[in-house]
């Protein structure tokens, strides 16, 4: 299992790969299987169990071994020493609540190495469960409900500290990417009124929990964008209940927007905070130099437009590990 790249680059704080086996390529970690040492010039740093690269020897953090496991470390600025800057602390550090992953039971419950990373909570700050919490999982059948996945990720979260995230599904993806609405059963039925009802009965049921609205393609600005805008104003004007608004992220290498932080920013001023919630970036398989570079200049851009709007709370990736990807299928059709 490969561990995702991209998280070494959230917030400039922490060194990104962008080749195999060239300077700033990925050079070990488990289940790795491409080469273990690097061009001359350059060093193999482990970054954790399951990620390392080949630093600049000027740059790599001194004792830094091969492809094995250990712990995160970065070049501290000034000095020379070391130190370790998880990407939760990263975030935190930048002023934002969490830095986050989504996960589920079936994985945690059966990788350990998955798990010791997941329970790192200078790595993540927040959980969001993957599936194990959407009404195919609780109710499979009408009237039969079952939540022993849902309540072991909760588990998860509590016995680490970290928060727990499921509140997109409120309100999920309402939007055409045209602007106008989605034909679902919810809106065929009850109409754009489904919105309000929504909200209203998730404050009812839980007064404390914050309540999204959720969405894709709305990072760029736009039809739907604007759409979601208008949304967000029409219902803080009738009072109902609304906190905040997710940016999901699903983007494609080479197509991330630049103006989520605009939108964000529109956002913000209506008196809701965002978030992004959803966070991949997928590639044309199979990976090449230029591809993984482009995918850790698409990181930077996606996170610090996060990082430079105040009411963006924080980032949440849409799993840690390639193998978990649920976009991997697409990638590979792609």
């Amino acid at each position: 299992m490969k561990l995702s790249a991209a998280f070494v680059a959230l917030l400039g704080l922490v060194p990104f790969a962008v080749a195999q086996q060239a300077v700033y390529g990925q050079c070990g970690g488990i289940g790795w299987t491409g080469p273990t040492t690097c061009d001359a010039g350059s060093t193999c740093v482990v970054s954790n169990s399951y990620y390392s690269q080949c630093l600049p020897s000027s740059a790599a953090p001194s004792g830094g071994g091969g492809g094995g496991g250990g712990s995160p470390t970065s070049t501290a600025s000034g000095g020379g020493s070391t130190s370790t800057v998880g990407l939760n602390s990263a975030a935190k550090a930048a002023g934002k609540k969490y830095f986050g992953t989504a996960s589920d039971y079936s994985e945690f419950s059966t990788d350990a190495a998955y798990k010791a990373i997941l329970d790192d909570t200078t790595e993540f700050g927040q959980l969001s469960p993957l599936n194990s919490m959407k009404w195919d999982a609780t109710e499979p059948e009408q009237g039969t409900f079952t939540f022993t996945a849902a309540n072991e990720i909760v588990s998860q979260a509590q016995a680490n500290g970290q928060i727990m995230r499921d509140a997109w599904d409120v309100i999920n993806e309402p939007f055409n990417d045209d602007g106008t609405w989605r034909s679902d059963v919810f809106y065929n039925t009850l109409g754009t009124s489904y919105v309000s009802i929504g909200l209203n009965s998730a404050r009812t049921a839980d007064p404390s929990a914050k309540l999204y609205i959720n969405d894709y393609n709305i990072e760029n600005t736009g039809a739907k964008a604007t759409s979601m805008l208008n949304l967000v104003q029409s219902l803080k004007a009738d009072g109902v209940p609304i906190d905040g608004v997710g940016f999901q992220g699903h983007f494609i290498v080479g197509e991330v927007s630049t103006s989520m932080s605009t939108v964000m920013e529109q956002m913000t001023a209506l008196g809701v905070e965002v978030a992004v919630t959803e966070l991949d970036i997928r590639m044309t398989l199979p990976s090449t130099s230029a591809l993984l570079a482009q995918q850790k200049t698409d990181y930077d851009t996606a996170i610090s437009q996060c990082k430079s709007v105040a009411g963006c709370v924080g980032a949440t990736v849409w799993d840690f590990t390639d193998k978990a990807c649920v976009l991997l299928d697409s990638a590979k059709s792609f």
